[in-house]
């Protein structure tokens, strides 16, 4: 085998990074004798021959022979991982476009397959079961296949391997239907419905589905019984499913579509496994994140877990009340409750239960937040985040985490004479710009309620570092902070970079227009009209109306935030309707169809500005409040204070223009 792989001209292949002149090295270990690097070369193989997938490689074909002479070796340390790799390229080759395939590949895997048929047979269940999953995942004639798989059914005693059989049966009849051996195989798998053993009840739902999508609803009970079964930990041995009971819950609800909230209903019903506890409230978030309409149902077993044993649990069902925000309101009691639990989970940042009830009280604007949301402001080493993060927007499931600090305080400006003293503690010890930037930013979101943190911005002010998070603070507060007007004029009048922020801030506060004016029409001289200086030129509203040609040359532009930001701005400062208002609604015209970008948001918000004239817009969204579908761009907890904010933004706008 050896001189095979010498004789191939490596370097002229190429991989995931680059010349594939280190393959014949990872093969050759790969067969090494030292486990632990085995397994490490094979590895480094799925990563360079696969890695996130995409195409397949030139060097794929290659390799493709040698991956499936060491996984028939008795001896070979990695032989399940080169089997893995095996599997996942010929997935990936079934599912991308054929220009992404490399032309070499097709022929390769024709003379592969039959070694993989005889790999059916391996004294090892763990290879038969590899074996298994790479017939399951390609594409090889069922005239071929079925009949192998058949064969090995029969003989097969391994509990797992038959799980993964089950599913290669399925997968490969579905691409077989007219073949002789599909009748045969269809009425086998049918008959594993009513099998003895619950996996393989679970197995054949999963194998038929595809061709019989209406069966897993009329098999709920059977999915039920069998993903709560403790023998569900048996596909955590399988190739094709490998992982365990969150795992198994999550493979199986995506057979169900729709909002319906059965499955994830049944899921929540008391179970003694603690993973089974903690996976059913994973499943009911996955199910909330997409739709508004199962809240009724789910509601109540959602807020029993509140009471768990667990910490985790409580922790997860608290997390997910404070996501439903005011649709939990009426549990804020059973909710702050847990205001002492100082459960935490095995996280990194061992968040505790006592801070999800915190913040779904904050969800709430229930006053009973501020004393938690103090308390860990004082404790660094706290389960909120200090910084932002994100989360994609995942169709079923859910990430159960928790904002950071300033995300939570900032939408509290109810409570903001209480909790003003912590945030001013956080500005006076923040060493991190971005901490700094976003504790700023509270208090410009609080407005004039934050009046009483004016003179911590004044020390700012004076700071050079810090001046420009602080005047835009002072902005958002408006005259309520006109005792920094003259610290604000004098950076405006120092020269220099950003300049336009201190000229602008001046006039928010109760200061004169013209030193804005004059700064930004340096900015925009200098730069252009980026989306800062676009809202500071809306705010100076009728002052900058010798801006307005180029703001409604602007109202055409591609990219969606400067066509609305100018669009916007062109109304403030001149009250045309007639080039703004079409241009804010070719922003919102995806949300009448439950698309949902960030841009869209402000965009309602300006329309709303505007009013009666903004009416086509309105019609266009009028039925959105009343989409079952959540209406997101991001997911966790943020897409779900989207979707209320997309909601609660649209009912204004129809306020506004009925």
């Amino acid at each position: 085998m050896w001189a095979e792989v010498d004789s191939i001209d490596w370097a002229a292949l190429r991989h995931n990074y680059g010349s594939a002149e280190d393959v014949p090295g990872l093969l050759r270990r790969c067969a090494g004798p030292n486990p632990e690097d085995a397994e490490r070369a094979a590895d480094d193989l799925i990563n360079h021959l696969f890695h996130q997938g995409g195409w397949i490689c030139s060097a794929a074909p290659a390799t493709l022979p040698f991956l499936l002479r060491l996984a028939a070796t008795p001896d070979v340390p990695s032989r399940r991982t080169l089997l893995e790799l095996v599997s996942r390229l010929v997935s990936e080759a079934v599912l991308v476009a054929e220009k992404w395939v490399d032309p070499g590949w097709p022929s390769a895997w024709e003379r592969a397959f039959p070694e993989v048929l005889v790999l059916l047979d391996a004294p090892e269940p763990e290879i038969r079961r590899a074996a298994t999953d790479v017939i399951g995942s390609c594409r090889s004639p069922g005239e071929l296949t079925l009949p192998a798989l058949l064969r090995r059914w029969e003989a097969e005693d391994d509990p797992a391997t038959r799980l993964d059989l089950v599913l290669a049966l399925g997968h490969t009849v579905l691409q077989e239907p007219t073949g002789e051996h599909g009748p045969r195989v269809r009425t086998l798998l049918r008959g594993l419905l009513d099998a003895p053993e619950a996996q393989i009840r679970l197995a054949a739902v999963h194998a038929i589905a595809p061709a019989d999508p209406a069966l897993p609803a009329l098999q709920l009970g059977l999915l039920l019984e069998a993903v709560r079964d403790p023998s569900v930990e048996l596909w955590q041995h399988t190739s094709t499913v490998e992982t365990g009971v969150q795992g198994v819950h999550h493979w199986t609800a995506a057979l169900l579509t729709g909002p319906s909230p059965s499955f994830a209903h049944g899921l929540l019903e008391d179970h003694p496994d603690v993973e089974q506890r903690i996976s059913g409230l994973a499943r009911a978030g996955g199910l909330l994140a997409q739709w508004r309409s199962p809240t009724t149902a789910l509601l109540p077993r959602i807020v029993a877990r509140l009471e768990d044993p667990a910490a985790e649990v409580r922790f997860r069902a608290a997390e997910l009340l404070a996501c439903l925000g005011s649709a939990a309101s009426a549990h804020a009691d059973e909710i702050a409750a847990l205001i002492g639990d100082t459960g935490a989970w095995t996280t990194r940042r061992r968040e505790t239960a006592a801070e999800a009830a915190t913040w779904a009280l904050a969800r709430m604007n229930d006053p009973r937040c501020v004393p938690g949301l103090i308390d860990a402001a004082a404790h660094p080493e706290s389960g909120f985040a200090s910084h932002s993060a994100h989360y994609p927007s995942s169709a079923d499931w859910h990430y159960a985490v928790l904002p950071a600090l300033h995300e939570v305080v900032g939408h509290l400006p109810d409570h903001a004479g209480l909790l003003l003293p912590m945030v001013c503690g956080r500005l006076d010890t923040a060493t991190d710009d971005h901490v700094l930037d976003s504790y700023c930013q509270v208090l410009a979101d609080w407005g004039p309620a934050a009046a009483g943190g004016v003179p911590q911005l004044l020390g700012l002010l004076e700071n050079d570092r810090t001046w420009t998070s602080a005047a835009k603070a002072l902005a958002g507060i408006g005259r309520a902070g006109n005792e920094a007007l003259e610290l604000l004029l004098a950076r405006s009048a120092a020269g220099g970079a950003r300049t336009e922020i201190a000229a602008w801030a001046s006039w928010k506060v109760g200061g004169d227009p013209d030193a804005a004016l004059e700064a930004l029409g340096r900015t925009v001289a200098e730069t252009g009209f980026p989306r800062p200086a676009l809202r500071m030129i809306a705010d100076l509203g009728t002052h900058a109306a010798h801006h307005a040609d180029r703001l409604r040359a602007m109202t055409s532009d591609p990219d969606p935030w400067t066509r609305v930001e100018a669009a916007h701005a062109l109304w403030a400062v001149t009250r045309d309707t007639e080039s703004s208002v079409p241009a804010l609604t070719s922003a919102v015209r995806g949300l009448a169809e439950g698309t949902w970008l960030p841009v869209m948001l402000p965009a309602v918000r300006y329309l709303t500005r505007i009013g009666r004239a903004a009416r086509p817009a309105a019609e266009l969204v009028r039925g959105v409040p009343d989409h079952d579908q959540r209406i997101r761009s991001s997911g966790g907890w943020r897409g779900f204070v989207q979707d209320d904010s997309a909601r609660t933004a649209v009912r204004d706008l129809l306020a506004a223009c009925d």
